[in-house]
């Protein structure tokens, strides 16, 4: 009943507040006033019943759900009910890949052109969840890695005329090193500091990029940029179009396996260690300057690479590509999977890239439906739609221990 009164008040706040905007309409032409009645009838009602379910919503959460099922049985995470399954995740892995690999031959090349920018936003994503999701250093400039692998394989292919696979590595490279010439002068930094100079970072390369002339061409960008080739054939636009597409499976692949190597490996735990308490981490002899400048490195890497692919795909490229939305955009993958997730980052970047794809209906109101959904996630669920779960270490006493 109190939440009935309190979305009731706020309801009619609302109502009070909006009323001059929503109910009084001045035709000048006819120089009449019209009093829009129905219209503060509806917003009332979306406002009441807004404020009712939000406020339902977070007496949920204080609650708290049961940990235990109505016969007694403890809940279990269905990700956890899954790996005790492995014949189920087999199959349902198998049924995932089988359809990944048959998609572009189902489906028209417009859809396939937008799962292979789907995919490189998963692996724009994961390489990010190193920096920000495992070793917790806030980057707010990440398309600048983006586009150092973008421009290095565009003018390369302009200038000496070098294929995709040559400028592949050469283009992560670059990126990399990026990485190390950022996080060299910003070891000291943490927190909001470094989220002002990683931006501050991006936005003078993306600025470097559209006035130096001679070097970028400007705002006008680079085209002609070459498609990937198989073996020195040539392929039509469909063609070129699935190559890239399963290239790009190829690199997820990649990307997943790698990192997941990373995070369970020395430097990952280094990272971890990073995350929790940088000053505790230091006290137990973790190199800071190494483990920093090793994330920085790694995920400007992935960033390098999905850059060439990016550049190879579209055949043009100009700054407009690497705006601080874009960094944005990618950052707001790793928060909404749930920073260290590889699976959730994966999905999250599906979710952003496809819905505003296939809801066109509600292209207007793309960014609001963004911003709420942002909103209600770091509300209800701020660990992402997957948490990453710590690792447990058990030590069994054994019989000759005890003796």
């Amino acid at each position: 009943m109190e939440g009935f009164k309190k979305s009731l008040l706020a309801c009619i706040w609302f109502m009070f507040l909006t009323f001059p905007l929503v109910v009084i309409r001045v035709d000048t032409a006819e120089k009449t006033v019209q009093w829009r009645w129905m219209h503060m009838l509806w917003v009332g009602l979306g406002a009441f019943l807004l404020s009712y379910v939000w406020r339902f919503m977070l007496k949920r959460k204080a609650m708290g759900r049961s940990a235990t099922n109505p016969d007694g049985t403890p809940v279990v995470p269905f990700l956890q009910r899954l790996s005790a399954n492995p014949p189920l995740a087999r199959s349902i892995m198998a049924v995932i890949a089988i359809g990944a690999l048959v998609f572009p031959w189902l489906f028209s090349t417009y859809q396939t052109n937008i799962m292979i920018s789907a995919m490189i936003y998963i692996v724009l994503g994961l390489g990010l969840n190193i920096v920000v999701g495992l070793s917790g250093q806030l980057v707010l400039g990440y398309a600048a890695f983006y586009a150092a692998g973008a421009y290095s394989y565009a003018l390369l292919n302009h200038h000496f005329g070098l294929g995709f696979w040559t400028a592949l590595p050469l283009g992560a490279g670059a990126a990399a090193l990026c990485g190390i010439i950022l996080g060299i002068p910003v070891l000291r930094l943490r927190g909001d500091y470094l989220a002002i100079v990683t931006l501050g970072f991006g936005e003078i390369v993306r600025l470097v990029l559209e006035n130096w002339n001679e070097f970028s061409m400007g705002p006008s960008g680079v085209s002609g940029i070459s498609r990937p080739g198989l073996f020195s054939v040539e392929l039509s636009v469909d063609g070129a179009t699935t190559y890239i597409y399963y290239l790009m499976i190829g690199l997820v692949a990649l990307t997943i396996f790698v990192i997941n190597r990373l995070k369970n490996s020395r430097i990952g735990r280094a990272w971890l260690a990073l995350r929790e308490d940088e000053i505790a981490c230091v006290a137990m002899g973790v190199d800071r300057m190494k483990t920093k400048l090793t994330a920085f490195a790694l995920g400007a890497t992935w960033a390098g690479m999905a850059g060439v692919v990016f550049a190879a795909k579209t055949t043009f490229i100009n700054p407009a590509s690497f705006t601080f939305m874009e960094s944005a955009m990618i950052l707001a993958i790793v928060v909404l999977g749930g920073m260290g997730s590889i699976l959730g980052v994966s999905l999250a970047a599906l979710l952003i890239l496809l819905l505003p794809e296939y809801l066109r209906a509600f292209s207007e109101y793309r960014m609001l439906l963004f911003g709420a959904t942002m909103v209600l996630f770091m509300v209800f669920r701020p660990q992402g739609l997957v948490s990453s779960e710590r690792q447990r270490y058990e030590f069994k006493e054994t019989k000759e221990s005890q003796g």
